[in-house]
């Protein structure tokens, strides 16, 4: 038997097939994702299987795009050889809201209690509830299970998930939620592994399009850059992070409604928004404009800001870990990071780092450093799959 992991954004969608064996989760057998799927793209699937990479443009048409392309996934996995019967999907959905902290079998009254929770992620929450209908019709009778981005942050103490606000609010679920808890649980997971200082004050910083940090003691999330949405925290790729609520009352006052400030937001914030150039990393490195240094600078500034606020929360700091397409793959920015952290006794080696950049679990700090430093490529594919047969098999 296996597993499909799936994640369904608004113009793609990544998958990954686990087998089973006796019931546990055994490493992926095909990875790929299917992009353009936005209106107007160009549809095509990319896939690894048996150490095969391979790429076909897709002719899907403009009308149900997303449901002919599971049409066309479900026609891959039948083609390929020796790939074991399906037992579930799971899918990764963003927000869980207060009322789904564990993993859930994936029903009508499910869908209809998420559906209410697209406000708080609209970026992606849609998405991933599209996701799960199609997938539920493409693949008829399979069980589709639903994993959390917001489940690892249940541990939250009260003091931090709290807002200041009234009681009667706080009872309409206005409170910190957090996210990324997918890739967290994962990282959590492979220091608790890898480093005899896994189980102690982990600074988790998770950095990508979306980025956010995680303070965890004992294995378990205690304070968290995001908040009620996926706007908070850290710069990030469109997004501005926090942000005073003063400036959207004098942007309202301005005459701006909800649609124009969403918009503001959720897509056009972050590096985007500063550099006036984009919103990939990569580009803005290359690039020599005032406006695209700028906006390297303030995203470094604010991780090393951020990161000083959970260090306090932990009262302290053992081991700093890097993941996301970000954390992953930008020394420089790790580089600078270590640097702005010297403080707290945090020493990266530059030799170490510079190698870090392959799909490796990697220490990269000096012999002398007081905190150890971890680069973690994320897989929350694997997580996903680990609690679909958690569910399916308790």
């Amino acid at each position: 038997m296996s597993i499909l992991s799936v994640n369904a954004g608004s113009s793609s969608l990544k998958f990954s097939l686990y087998p089973l064996v006796q019931h546990q989760v055994t490493p992926q057998i095909l990875s790929g994702n299917i992009e353009g799927l936005e209106p107007g793209g160009s549809p095509e699937m990319c896939w690894s299987f048996q150490g095969q990479s391979q790429r076909r443009q897709l002719n899907l048409g403009t009308e149900q795009v997303f449901a002919k392309a599971l049409l066309s996934l479900r026609e891959l996995l039948a083609s390929l050889p020796n790939i074991p019967a399906m037992q579930a999907v799971v899918h990764r959905v963003v927000h869980g809201g207060a009322q789904y902290r564990v993993s859930v079998l994936i029903t009508d009254a499910v869908l209809a209690d998420l559906t209410q929770l697209i406000s708080l992620a609209p970026l992606h929450q849609p998405a991933n509830l599209e996701g799960i209908r199609a997938f539920s019709q493409a693949f008829a009778g399979l069980p589709q299970v639903a994993c959390f981005d917001t489940a690892f942050h249940a541990t939250l103490p009260e003091v931090d998930y709290r807002f200041a606000l009234p009681e009667a609010l706080y009872q309409q679920g206005l409170r910190r939620y957090g996210f990324h808890g997918l890739s967290y649980q994962y990282v959590m997971g492979v220091l608790q592994q890898s480093s005899s200082r896994g189980n102690g004050r982990v600074l988790m910083a998770h950095l990508g399009n979306g980025a956010s940090l995680c303070a965890a003691r004992a294995g378990q999330s205690c304070s968290t850059s995001m908040g009620f949405s996926a706007l908070d925290g850290l710069m990030m790729g469109t997004r501005p992070g926090s942000l005073d609520s003063g400036v959207l009352l004098y942007l309202m006052e301005q005459g701006w409604d909800h649609d124009r400030l969403q918009k503001l937001l959720y897509k056009q914030s972050g590096l985007l928004g500063v550099s006036g150039v984009s919103a990939d990393m990569r580009r803005l490195r290359a690039d020599t404009s005032p406006g695209a240094k700028l906006a390297v600078d303030i995203f470094a500034y604010r991780v090393a800001r951020e990161s000083g606020a959970l260090v306090a929360c932990m009262q302290g700091l053992d081991v700093l870990a890097f993941s996301g397409g970000i954390g992953e793959h930008d020394v420089a920015l790790r580089t600078e990071l270590g640097q702005r952290m010297a403080w707290l006794g945090v020493q990266i080696d530059p030799v170490r780092n510079a190698q870090a950049t392959a799909d490796q679990v990697m220490s990269i700090h000096a012999p002398d450093s007081r905190v150890e430093v971890w680069v973690v490529p994320t897989d929350e594919g694997v997580v996903a799959a680990r609690e679909a047969a958690r569910l399916l098999h308790p």
